[in-house]
């Protein structure tokens, strides 16, 4: 019982795609170098007018904001003011903790 039956084979119309590459990856080897000057003259700055214990903090602060800024379009119109608000609360965070330390005898003697 084996039958076979031939179908006549319909193609529809010819369907076309316009297809648009895709944008190349730009090559980031120099803006890698540019994205470290600016990165590295930007810090040096900083810590210049800062004191000795914002150092860590405010290096941490940089690495931060380098990384977020690095995932964005324009890392390099991105980063300062990433690293300007990151600095600026590493700066209050190390302030209140120079606070609380102040005031850690005080609450010691006071129990």
């Amino acid at each position: 019982m084996n039958q076979t039956k031939k179908l006549p084979a319909q193609f529809s119309a010819e369907t076309r795609f316009e297809l648009r590459p895709a944008p190349a990856v730009p090559f980031r080897a120099n803006l890698e170098t540019q994205f470290e000057q600016l990165k590295n003259r930007l810090l040096a700055d900083r810590l210049a007018a800062a004191n000795a214990a914002l150092t860590a903090p405010l290096r941490r602060a940089a690495n931060e904001a380098a990384a977020l800024a690095w995932v964005s379009l324009f890392p390099l119109l991105v980063f300062p003011a990433l690293f300007e608000e990151k600095s600026q609360a590493a700066e209050r965070q190390t302030r209140r903790q120079a606070r609380i330390y102040s005031n850690s005898p005080q609450l010691a003697i006071a129990e």
